[in-house]
């Protein structure tokens, strides 16, 4: 079974967001019980699960006090309301990463620990680092795309609702064009204009 022949991404309801928009705590609280099992998804998709996934998990509850914040401002239709918190789940992320660029003392992971990292996790973490070099050559609406569909596996309708395209065809197309990209990167060639 392909990740696309899933049933299609679940939409947080019309009226539950626009009851939270309005202010009903009972809203506000079941819009967040649906949101973040899908924000910590993509938290630690993005941020893998250093520490036991306390980074995600810190990064996600980042991501879901952004949400509260701004749910009071939010003015557009309740069907774009996914790729609004994506949004706010990319920059949370991308702050995440900068911290942790500005810190080099990170204490990830302790020499005396008796848990130390084995050779499994150093060519993951090795792999990781790869991808998102490679993914830094990819203007960044394709580089969250990739992301979405090939390292976290969400479908390609989970990855238009996310993204506000307009269907799960134009995610195709757009997966398609920055897979060639990489190809080429990958082999040498000479890359498209950054527009693709």
């Amino acid at each position: 079974m392909t990740t696309d022949d899933r049933a299609p991404a679940p939409r947080p309801e019309r009226r539950v967001v626009e009851a939270a928009v309005d202010g009903d705590r009972a809203a506000v609280a079941e819009l967040l019980e649906f949101l973040r099992p899908l924000v910590l998804r993509y938290c630690r998709g993005r941020l893998g699960t250093h520490g036991s996934g306390s980074v995600a998990e810190d990064c996600a509850q980042d991501v879901l006090l952004a949400v509260l914040v701004e749910l009071p401002r939010y003015r557009y239709e309740p069907e774009s309301f996914l790729p609004f918190v994506f949004g706010i789940a990319s920059h949370k992320v991308i702050d995440e990463f900068r911290r942790r660029a500005r810190n080099r003392a990170d204490p990830h992971a302790d020499p005396a620990d008796e848990n130390k990292p084995g050779p499994d996790e150093y060519a993951r973490t090795d792999a990781r680092l790869q991808i998102e070099q490679l993914l830094d050559h990819l203007p960044p609406a394709q580089r969250e795309l990739l992301t979405l569909r090939v390292l976290l596996g969400y479908t390609a309708e989970e990855t238009a609702t996310a993204l506000g395209l307009p269907s799960a065809a134009a995610v195709r197309v757009s997966q398609h064009r920055a897979l060639a990209k990489l190809r080429r990167l990958l082999q040498g060639g000479p890359l498209p204009k950054q527009d693709d």
